[in-house]
């Protein structure tokens, strides 16, 4: 641990780096953001859902993931009181869909314990007919029904990023716009000191924090260090319907791995592949353009028509570790060295809440909540 007259470095500007570089700025740390923009960050990438009562997720992995949800209105809050004017957020809802009746009633259940358990924050929950679906959500299939989550939320993940970095920054955190090319320690690996080098300078820090999505296992291999972090490739298709306001449209989700995320100005993201095995390969591909329109229009035809406006990539950093936890806390063997990623498709849920509790744990102030994500 150490103190606010500390030096940290955070390497990744992904949800992950800025939510550490955040949690420890606002507590008066000295922080500086190392990030080149190399193309496939799964932030960048992402349309985030918002609403963790729906998901397929259990155990742990849950826990963590609905306390993230949680988290989200305070953490708006404290980026709106910065002046920061856009979060690319929205509260608009969450529709679970299916086709099976029986399906969609055995998923009613837990949906309604989890939403129960949030209180306030996860809204209520209402049955709706296929009348009634294509009132919320136009394009659906008319032979749905489905359940709906007031409480469920949207966020685009540049934006939100660019938010949390701007107020990171506010508190005034540095962000260089280059690689940390070399990473190591100042003096031996007990001292807590270490120097991060870019293309034009080297500097010293007291602690480091790996926050590079799926890159932070090459980072750590580098330093001597194993983490069980394997890349998996997402691919999105944005969609516009001109003249449409789909602003109030809710979130989408056919209780499996697919989902549709409108957003404002007619734009509606669709995906996403989960490819595993294709290491940092960022290319757009026809089998996974493929996939992606297939699931989309199976459940909404209405989208057939949608102009396609572009594809993006990401590279998410899947925990192998069991339960897929994610990990956040000090890298054993190394005083000073931190690790937040392994977040998964759950980064833009989960990332404010651990980036702050890690900011927490680096500080040595309680962190119980995050405990269980320690290497």
């Amino acid at each position: 641990m150490i103190d606010t007259s500390a030096r940290v470095a955070v390497i990744g500007s992904g949800i992950a780096g800025a939510g550490v570089a955040f949690g420890l700025a606002s507590r008066d740390v000295d922080v500086t953001v190392f990030d080149d923009a190399m193309a496939g960050q799964a932030t960048a990438a992402s349309a985030g859902i918002i609403a963790p009562w729906v998901s397929t997720s259990t155990g742990a992995y849950y826990e963590t993931y609905a306390a993230g949800g949680s988290f989200y209105p305070d953490f708006l809050a404290r980026l709106s009181g910065l002046g920061i004017p856009e979060l690319g957020y929205r509260r608009s809802g969450a529709l679970v869909v299916n086709r099976d009746p029986d399906a969609l009633a055995e998923a009613a259940g837990h949906v309604r314990g989890r939403v129960a358990a949030a209180g306030s924050v996860a809204g209520e929950v209402y049955d709706i007919d296929s009348a009634n679906l294509a009132e919320l959500f136009p394009p659906i299939g008319p032979d749905m029904t489905g359940l709906f989550v007031t409480g469920g939320g949207r966020v685009d993940g540049r934006t939100l990023r660019d938010a949390v970095l701007t107020g990171a920054k506010a508190y005034g955190a540095s962000l260089v716009s280059d690689s940390a090319r070399s990473i190591a320690p100042a003096g031996s690996t007990s001292e807590g000191t270490w120097t991060v080098g870019t293309t034009s300078a080297t500097e010293d820090f007291d602690a480091i924090v790996i926050a590079g999505g799926a890159r932070s296992t090459e980072i750590l291999d580098r330093l001597g260090h194993t983490v069980s972090i394997t890349p998996q490739r997402g691919q999105l298709v944005h969609l516009s319907l001109r003249g449409t306001n789909t602003s109030p449209w809710p979130t989408v989700h056919p209780l499996d791995h697919h989902y549709i995320t409108p957003f404002d100005g007619g734009r509606v993201v669709i995906g996403a592949t989960r490819e595993d095995g294709v290491g940092f390969d960022v290319r757009t591909t026809a089998a996974g353009q493929k996939k992606v329109l297939d699931d989309a229009l199976r459940i909404a035809p209405g989208l057939a028509d949608a102009t396609i406006l572009e594809t993006r990539v990401g590279v998410r950093p899947m925990s192998t570790r069991p339960g897929g936890l994610p990990f956040a806390g000090a890298v054993p063997g190394s005083q000073g060295l931190w690790l937040a990623s392994g977040f998964g498709a759950g980064g833009l849920t989960m990332g404010p809440l651990i980036g702050d509790g890690l900011a927490r744990a680096i500080l040595g102030e309680d962190a119980s909540d995050i405990a269980h994500l320690r290497l």
